[in-house]
């Protein structure tokens, strides 16, 4: 689809673009169904295929699959910034799923043909010991590792922003559709990981890897059909030169002219030329960071060019320029909040499979024991059963007595989900409590590494799992949406890069604040807090810690909500291809 202009003087200077929404949905969602059940039915059982099928020790395999998450979490800004600058969001989707793809080949070539793994540790030698990969094994193991990184680097900050821009921003049916989207694309993820840890696990696990590997690559090769299928229909915004260098070009001009007096009225006196291209919404003057302002200031010295442009943007920006860096300044504190909020996610996600290891696993009175790392999916079934009722019909009826798009702001919403993950840390705890006061006073047995297993059934896990996944569906979700829909429209893959490089930094501070509290709570007269035996050590008082950090950190997000300014504008600029129910944007960005 290629853009219309109407090159003629004597007419209006518009563009028509077609919105499909809903229309371009069923390619969209198919392609990110399809994809993340490719992606996480490869990784989520990687750790056990690189201890089994590669012979590699739990510490090394354990790196590797840390650095490999990492990566491809970090490569999220590589690839937003790739996108927003250069290539465009459908360009760099279509080249990351293909990468994805052949990636998902390499490593199932690994699994089914004999020479590209080393031999089984019970045929390699007569003593015992397994041979390990040799160099040229684990080229061709890295090899599709690093595709896939590049995959996950275009795919994570573009998917969600490319199916966003499927709607019309200035409609009500428009702004409905991106809230729902943002709903259904987590819905998405969380069927693709319940299926992940069952059925493909289990095809890994006890059929053959060869083909539990083959699975998720077909499933990658269905994503990029769907994906291109849909190429007809989809809006595709254009990029529009770096962001990141509007950033560093804002600041280098308000430092420059720091001596400058402030306009007294800035909103009118203020440079603001605005770009016939630009597809940036046209923002409202703020007060916020009023320092940043000088770089709007028109000196003489300024010269501007014949399309009324500065000449020199590193000494003359646009107040629209610096009210768009003022969106994204404004936004980093929300960021950094929602990073403490994971910590809580991350850290019952962990400590759950070390309780139910020992816990009364069975179920009922069947004599069927459910394996420990299968509990997390009772967040994913809460998610999945939560998200339709609130986007059908919670949401609706919000919307009668709040009048708001969404039934409440997004700020909202993210408190919510922050209220109740201290209710969860403080449920885990209580539970906590009771399972090692039952292993103590009566065990129904000992494990393989002489702990004692609690009598506690493992079913009372289930409340504090279903809590923490409508926590997430709260706070993630929402925050998500918050970026997408508060970044400046040319930065919503960075937008999208900044859920996963928050993910990776809640995990890192997650590993550390473990250690801290390992550290300390072992010189304690309590004793270590977080034993290899939970039964020896004090584990409730891990979560009470962890529901205070939460506590101090929804205090510290009340008062940025209360501080923030939401982005206000009037319509979006020019710079979108698309093909869909008619819609006119002026040329002037206005």
């Amino acid at each position: 689809m290629e853009k219309t202009e109407n090159c003629s003087a004597a007419t209006t200077d518009e563009q028509e673009i077609h919105y499909r929404g809903i229309k371009a949905m069923p390619y969209v969602i198919g392609n990110e169904t399809f994809e993340k059940l490719g992606t996480t039915g490869t990784s989520n059982n990687l750790l056990v295929y690189l201890t089994t099928i590669f012979n590699m020790k739990s510490i090394s395999a354990t790196n590797l699959v840390n650095v490999f998450n990492g990566t491809c979490n970090l490569a999220t800004l590589i690839g937003a910034f790739l996108s927003d600058t250069y290539f465009g969001r459908y360009t760099t989707l279509g080249f990351a799923s293909i990468s994805s793809f052949l990636g998902m080949v390499l490593l199932t070539l690994t699994a089914a043909v004999s020479k590209l793994h080393p031999p089984a540790c019970n045929k390699s030698s007569e003593n015992g010991t397994c041979d390990g990969p040799t160099p040229w094994q684990m080229t061709f193991l890295l090899s599709g590792l690093g595709l896939m990184v590049m995959g996950a680097g275009g795919i994570r900050p573009c998917n969600l922003a490319f199916g966003a821009d499927q709607f019309n921003p200035e409609t009500k049916s428009g702004k409905r559709g991106i809230t729902s989207f943002f709903n259904w694309y987590y819905f998405t993820y969380t069927f693709a990981m319940m299926v992940s840890l069952t059925i493909i696990v289990y095809v890994q696990s006890d059929v053959s890897w060869a083909w539990g590997l083959a699975i998720p690559a077909f499933m990658m090769f269905l994503s990029c059909l769907m994906f291109f299928i849909g190429t007809k229909m989809y809006v595709k915004v254009k990029p529009q030169g770096s962001p990141i260098t509007s950033v560093i070009q804002v600041i280098i001009a308000a430092v420059r002219k720091r001596k400058l007096k402030q306009p007294d009225e800035p909103w009118i006196s203020l440079f603001n030329h605005i770009p016939k291209a630009s597809i940036n919404s046209k923002l409202a003057y703020s007060d916020q960071f009023r320092f940043l302002n000088k770089a709007a200031i028109l000196t003489p010295e300024d010269k501007i060019n014949s399309d009324g442009s500065a000449m020199n943007p590193w000494k003359l920006c646009s107040l629209q320029k610096v009210e768009e860096i003022k969106c994204l300044i404004r936004v980093v504190p929300i960021w950094a909040s929602g990073i403490i909020y994971s910590v809580a996610m991350v850290q019952q996600q962990t400590y759950v499979v070390f309780q139910a290891i020992q816990s009364d696993r069975y179920l009922g009175h069947t004599g069927f024991n459910i394996p420990a790392a299968s509990f997390g999916i009772f967040t994913m079934i809460g998610v999945t059963i939560w998200i339709p009722i609130y986007d059908r019909l919670i949401v609706p009826w919000l919307q009668k007595y709040t009048k708001k798009e969404g039934g409440i702001t997004l700020l909202q919403k993210m408190s919510i989900g922050m209220v109740l993950a201290i209710i969860t840390m403080v449920i885990s705890a209580i539970v906590e409590d009771r399972r090692r006061a039952l292993a103590l006073s009566n065990p129904i047995g000992i494990d393989s590494k002489k702990r004692s297993i609690s009598s506690l059934s493992t079913m009372w896990l289930i409340p504090q799992l279903t809590l923490i996944g409508l926590s997430e569906a709260f706070t993630l979700i929402g925050l998500i949406e918050f970026y997408y829909k508060q970044f400046p429209e040319n930065m919503r893959s960075i937008a999208g890069s900044f859920t996963f490089i928050g993910l990776a930094l809640s995990s890192y501070l997650s590993s550390f604040l473990i250690s801290v509290v390992h550290k300390i709570s072992e010189r304690s007269q309590t004793g270590d807090w977080l034993p290899e035996d939970l039964n020896k050590g004090k584990l409730d008082y891990f979560y009470y810690l962890v529901a205070g950090l939460e506590v101090m950190n929804l205090g510290y997000f009340i008062m940025c909500a209360n501080w923030y300014k939401y982005k206000e504008g009037g319509s979006t600029g020019n710079g979108v291809e698309g093909d869909d129910d008619m819609v006119k944007l002026q040329s002037d960005g206005v």
